[in-house]
């Protein structure tokens, strides 16, 4: 409860900062290519690297300024990652608070932190229940051409730490538990529409 208050109050902060000259709200989705974590199986510390999965996003954004500004998002994202045993899925919500440049003519770059949560995670068929942390932070940079009204980006999110998921692995009955790390590695191609 403390950290959400802390992120309201931090949006806030920013976005009476900036000079509203060019404001408005907009929608957008996509897709994702991403990978979580390593794969941990606990008796033998083996250690499996994901493949990387396509998976999709769609929200909505706000954006305050021109030249500079100012651009919070809240963006439901679907990602999954393949391990020899299993298909990691979770469905979380991001929110980025991203300050923004445009360099020239539609041309414009971005960066910033994104708070993210959570909301559900399978490992094949296993629900997991046990995760260290279901709010992370992590960060967006990226790229993007604004072509009137519709825009066009490219971007990367990594999570600054590791963020554990322990379950039972029922597919490897000679071990009790494995560990996953939810942390996302994605590139994220994004078409939006302002409003």
């Amino acid at each position: 409860m403390k950290r959400t208050l802390l992120m309201l109050l931090l949006i806030a902060g920013c976005l009476s900062a900036f000079a509203q000259k060019k404001s408005g709200f907009g929608i957008k989705a996509g897709l994702n290519y991403s990978s979580n974590g390593d794969y941990l199986e606990d008796v033998n510390e083996a250690i499996q690297n994901p493949d990387a999965n396509v998976g999709y996003h769609v929200g909505f954004y706000g954006k305050l300024g021109d030249k500079y500004y100012l651009r919070p998002e809240v963006v439901y994202t679907h990602t999954k990652s393949a391990y020899s045993d299993g298909d990691l899925k979770i469905d979380k919500l991001d929110i980025p608070v991203l300050a923004g440049w445009r360099i020239i003519g539609p041309l414009n770059v971005f960066a910033g932190p994104s708070f993210q949560y959570i909301l559900n995670s399978k490992f094949s068929d296993i629900s997991i229940d046990t995760i260290e942390n279901d709010f992370t932070v992590g960060l967006n940079i990226g790229a993007g051409i604004n072509l009137g009204r519709i825009g066009l980006e490219i971007r990367y999110e990594t999570g600054f730490g590791e963020n554990l998921a322990t379950f039972i692995n029922t597919n490897v009955t000679s071990l009790p538990e494995s560990k996953v790390d939810t942390r996302a590695n994605q590139v994220i191609f994004s078409l939006s529409f302002l409003f």
